[in-house]
């Protein structure tokens, strides 16, 4: 579905709700409300929230990841991220939160930390080729199935930055 597309990342506007809401509804058991995302968008200073947007040759775009990260203190908490399922294995999850972690490491974050299901393997292994690495366990975290998040951390934000700048040198996406 990405062939003759670009790919390209920016920061969540109002106008993107819906499409938000769907890759959520779309990717979890338990779904944000919109109200959650809503407050993040306005009233959540410490919040910061990128989509994913493919634009189709004919101009189209359509927004097909989210991420929602909250900045506390020193620390960027990973909140949600997703991809809508039509554009999964393209890169896309990997790519966006690279971004968002670079704009949370700009605004003073050293480390990052979030919670996955422990049978989200696609999920665990996306965050342990950054760098994550399990630190704990949340017993019975999920109330819908009373499965455990594994708490994962990445220490120090300033190496995956390094990592992704090298990687990236020369392209105007990832610093802008």
């Amino acid at each position: 579905m990405i062939e003759n597309s670009h790919i390209s990342f920016r920061e969540m506007r109002k106008d993107d709700l819906d499409s938000v809401l769907v890759i959520d509804r779309l990717s979890f058991p338990l779904p944000w409300p919109e109200s959650a995302y809503r407050h993040d968008l306005t009233n959540n200073s410490t919040a910061i929230l990128w989509v994913a947007e493919v634009l189709s040759e004919d101009q189209d775009s359509k927004v097909v990841g989210m991420v929602d990260v909250w900045l506390i203190q020193e620390e960027a908490h990973i909140a949600t991220l997703a991809v809508h399922p039509d554009y999964r294995g393209n890169g896309i999850a990997a790519d966006l939160l690279s971004k968002v972690l670079f704009e949370a490491y700009k605004l003073g974050a050293q480390r990052a930390m979030l919670e996955v299901r422990e049978s989200n393997l696609a999920a665990r292994t996306l965050y342990e080729e950054l760098g994550f690495v399990t630190v704990s366990r949340r017993r019975r975290y999920y109330r819908d199935n009373n499965e455990d998040a594994l708490l994962m951390n990445l220490d120090n934000l300033q190496v995956l930055i390094d990592e992704d700048v090298e990687l990236q040198k020369g392209s105007k996406d990832f610093l802008s």
